[in-house]
């Protein structure tokens, strides 16, 4: 479903702050495969989304998304393959807008567009069948303006708005952090049930250690624009933070020292 292939990226050539953030990278993934991604500062996570989602040009490498090489593809064009949520939970709705027109425009995304506008009953149906699993009471708030929600009700929505259509690949980019640790965990396990049911290969980017283990079916390690650690199946399962940080210095030769994972170990 996805193919990083000897991807490289530099930032700020030729200048004082010239900062290499992909070297060489390189990932596979089976279509339904849940990745976690943790490294710290500056160790490429959020680049390789980026690089993914057609944020920048690439150096050298190339990217396949379902077999379709998008590596000279811009933005917009990969977005027919891609979900999105980013850690700012401002961002992916529009605020001054109903929650249930937020939807229906998730919902056409890639359709042609016409003058004809209006939301259907059948429409609205669906959306509170997608709405109330979340247990938010947002089912019967579909002409609720999406900026009266609090952080954690928008981004489940944008949750939603990104799964609606069933994307080929779903990119998190710590979609968690901004938020209060119950209300993380909340939209969490609403993520591990969207992704199961609907069978999402998805990666995931985390800077807490117990996320990234709990979560998904393989776990990645970043450091310095490469993919350090690669770890799936039993030994995940098994896999605890000691075991992982002891991983991280027999592979790199140096203790990991990323204050905000520690914390959130």
């Amino acid at each position: 479903m996805l193919d990083i292939n000897h991807v490289y990226k530099t930032f700020n050539k030729g200048t004082p702050v010239q900062k290499e953030a992909l070297i060489d990278l390189n990932l596979h993934l089976e279509e339904g495969d849940f990745v976690t991604i943790i490294g710290g500062n500056g160790a490429g996570k959020s680049t390789m989304l980026n690089a993914v989602a057609g944020v920048f040009e690439l150096d050298k490498g190339h990217i396949l998304i379902d077999e379709h090489d998008v590596t000279k593809d811009p933005e917009y064009k990969r977005a027919k393959y891609i979900g999105r949520v980013f850690q700012d939970p401002l961002r992916g709705t529009a605020g001054d807008m109903w929650i249930e027109e937020n939807l229906a425009f998730a919902l056409r995304r890639g359709k042609n567009r016409s003058f004809k506008w209006g939301i259907s009953n059948k429409e609205r149906e669906q959306f509170k069948e997608l709405l109330r699993p979340l247990d938010l009471g947002l089912e019967d708030r579909l002409d609720s303006k999406v900026g009266l929600l609090s952080g954690g009700q928008r981004q489940a929505l944008t949750l939603l708005m990104a799964t609606i259509k069933k994307p080929h690949l779903l990119l998190l980019d710590e979609h968690t952090a901004a938020l209060d640790p119950k209300t993380a965990k909340t939209v969490l396990d609403m993520t591990e049930r969207v992704v199961t049911e609907n069978h999402l290969t998805t990666l995931m980017v985390t800077h807490n250690m117990n996320d990234a283990i709990k979560y998904g079916n393989r776990l990645i390690m970043m450091d310095h624009g490469h993919i350090i650690l690669d770890i799936s199946g039993e030994e995940k399962k098994n896999l605890k933070v000691p075991d992982l940080l002891a991983k991280f210095e027999e592979v790199s030769g140096k203790e990991f020292s990323n204050d905000r994972m520690m914390l959130a170990k």
